[in-house]
């Protein structure tokens, strides 16, 4: 009981500030959405009346998909062009730890600035359709922030730019893993380098996959500052998103049980997301151990 003593008494204060903080935060935002709450916090438990008018929400369902999406093409794409950019990277080129830099450096920006440089560039006063225009293609338009059907895309453009960067680094540790005799074993079978690294390579890298997963996965339903740098949740609420709705109605409109419960989905959405695949990497690290 009393071995270590010393670094269980340094730890303590952040276990404690993590028990209280997060657990209970936690707990109470879940216990909040049973109650009639409204501006100020109270206990008249109400039941799933909260549940029940979030999910009768118009707002909260566009929220919902608008959500399921951008994480969608937000995940997606930042696999797609953070594994290329890991495939070009390990081919051993020139200048590589600048590249490396370069590629990572969105990730290092915050979304309200990732936001603001791309409205400014999808603009159409002075952004790219202003450009294209300027040299002398004067039919050209690309204003999809005013697209109520495009909108959402272009914030899923804007998070890939920044997301792609971590993806690669992550790949690129799990590329720079592969053994060295499985690449010989590819030359001799005469496998083209592509085909290398989609059929046999990707799999290989599934854990490094599923934790660029997790992580994109949890940006893409927390997704707040993105929206509100770039389009506000407009035109109209195309680009609504449940953070913003969670926001709106704990901030604004005095309406704390629903957003509660808006919350709550949010941390489900999250753990749907990341349970099966961390289950999946615990399974597969039980099966390597018993081979």
């Amino acid at each position: 009981m009393f071995r270590n003593l010393a670094p269980k008494i340094t730890m303590a204060p952040v276990i404690a500030t993590v028990l209280t903080v997060f657990i209970g935060g936690l707990l109470w935002t879940i216990a909040i959405s049973f109650t009639a709450s409204r501006s100020i916090p109270t206990w008249d438990f109400v039941g799933f009346a909260s549940w029940q008018r979030l999910f009768e929400s118009n707002r909260w369902g566009v929220s919902f998909r608008n959500m399921l999406v951008f994480g969608a093409g937000y995940i997606g794409g930042s696999l797609i062009f953070g594994y290329l950019l890991a495939i070009f990277i390990d081919q051993k080129v020139r200048a590589e730890n600048f590249f490396r830099t370069v590629y990572l450096f969105p990730h290092a920006l915050s979304f309200i600035v990732t936001g603001a440089v791309w409205q400014w560039l999808l603009n159409p006063q002075f952004g790219l359709e202003k450009f294209v225009q300027d040299l002398g293609f004067s039919g050209f338009e690309f204003s999809i922030l005013n697209n109520r059907s495009l909108a959402i895309y272009a914030l899923v453009i804007a998070a890939i730019w920044q997301g792609a960067g971590i993806v690669m680094a992550l790949l690129l540790a799990g590329l720079r893993g592969i053994d060295e005799d499985i690449w010989k074993a590819t030359r001799v079978e005469g496998i083209p380098a592509s085909r290398a690294y989609v059929s046999i390579i990707l799999p290989m890298l599934g854990p490094s996959v599923a934790t660029c997963v997790v992580l994109l996965g949890a940006m893409s339903v927390k997704n707040y500052d993105l929206v509100i740098a770039m389009t506000g949740g407009g035109p109209g609420i195309a680009t609504d998103v449940p953070a913003k709705f969670v926001m709106e109605n704990l901030l604004e409109r005095g309406n704390i049980s629903l957003a509660a419960a808006g919350a709550t989905t949010m941390l489900m959405t999250v753990i749907a997301i990341a349970a099966p695949i961390l289950y999946w990497q615990s399974w597969r690290r039980r099966r390597e151990r018993e081979i």
